[in-house]
């Protein structure tokens, strides 16, 4: 059987993670949720279009591991969840003010920002929520899971590297301390789609865990490293947010401090790390090596 290109293996996962987003959040007739506002913000905010990165790399994880299954579908549901609350606060007026995302506007823009911080809140809980349905592992990998995401989403890993990025606006910062904040903020929850992705087969060892995790820490940052290219060269109506928006900010970037070329360099040589991490692997992690080249190399 021919192997699925890597367009292919994408709209298939989008499909597959938008359909099971669908389901999960409160439809506009369910009387279980009363405030009809909440209800459409948290439909707008989470299916508001979106590349869905982290939930392919859940599913990518798992197919280098031999297979997807209904467990992988509830870690898929959760990262996107957890990424979409993030998302809903970070565009807040008290975060990055943002008026645009996905090209619409964003959550606090198009409803009000007392609906927004809820939405946000929502989100977070349901993602947990999704964790506690796994039926195909065993209960102490279930735990793990739980920790992995928490961990990634919380004061030691996405929180905290937001923290670190309002604080470091006007501020120089090196390449490590950069590194570092990138690391946090979009870099931790990369590395627990992917590291969440492959526990949920139930048949992962630690060698290829380890392999994972020098994979996603490299990806994780290339995807920042990119994101700062983008915000110098890429269009807004291709973006779905302000170009520029970060140089307008005067937040420290990658290009700002390595230059256009020299940011360019640094996110081919951080696809590199992450290819040869996955020569472990055999075919089934060809997925895996297809997200790495996508990342590198996107337009949005």
């Amino acid at each position: 059987m021919a192997e699925q290109s890597f367009s292919d293996f994408l709209r298939a996962c989008q499909q597959r993670i938008n359909k099971k987003l669908d389901y999960l959040l409160p439809a506009p007739e369910d009387s279980t949720c009363s405030s009809s506002q909440l209800k459409s913000a948290l439909r707008y905010s989470v299916l508001n279009g979106g590349k869905r990165i982290r939930p392919v790399l859940s599913y990518a994880a798992a197919e280098a591991l031999g297979g997807i299954n209904q467990d992988t579908d509830l870690v898929a549901s959760s990262v996107e969840l957890i990424h979409a609350y993030s998302l809903i606060h970070d565009d807040l007026p008290a975060m990055d003010d943002d008026d645009l995302r996905r090209g619409k506007p964003t959550c606090h823009i198009k409803y009000d920002e007392a609906t927004a911080i809820l939405a946000g809140d929502a989100l977070q809980s349901l993602a947990f929520e999704q964790l506690t349905k796994l039926q195909h592992i065993q209960p102490e990998t279930s735990l793990q899971l739980i920790v992995c995401l928490a961990k990634a989403a919380g004061a030691y890993g996405m929180v905290e590297g937001q923290a670190i990025d309002i604080s470091s606006v006007d501020q120089t910062l090196n390449l490590q301390q950069l590194e570092h904040m990138h690391h946090k903020k979009t870099g931790e929850m990369i590395l627990a789609s992917i590291t969440m992705g492959a526990l949920s087969t139930g048949n992962v060892t630690t060698d290829q865990l380890s392999a994972l995790e020098t994979y996603g820490r490299a990806i994780g940052l290339a995807f920042q490293v990119q994101d700062d290219i983008l915000d110098v060269i890429g269009d807004t109506s291709v973006l779905g947010k302000q170009q520029g928006a970060d140089q307008a900010l005067n937040k420290p970037t990658y290009t700002a401090l390595l230059g256009l070329d020299g940011a360019k360099e640094k996110a081919q040589q951080l696809h590199t790390q992450a290819i040869n991490a996955l020569s472990i692997f055999n075919h089934q992690a060809n997925q895996l090596r297809a997200v790495a080249d996508y990342i590198v190399s996107r337009d949005h």
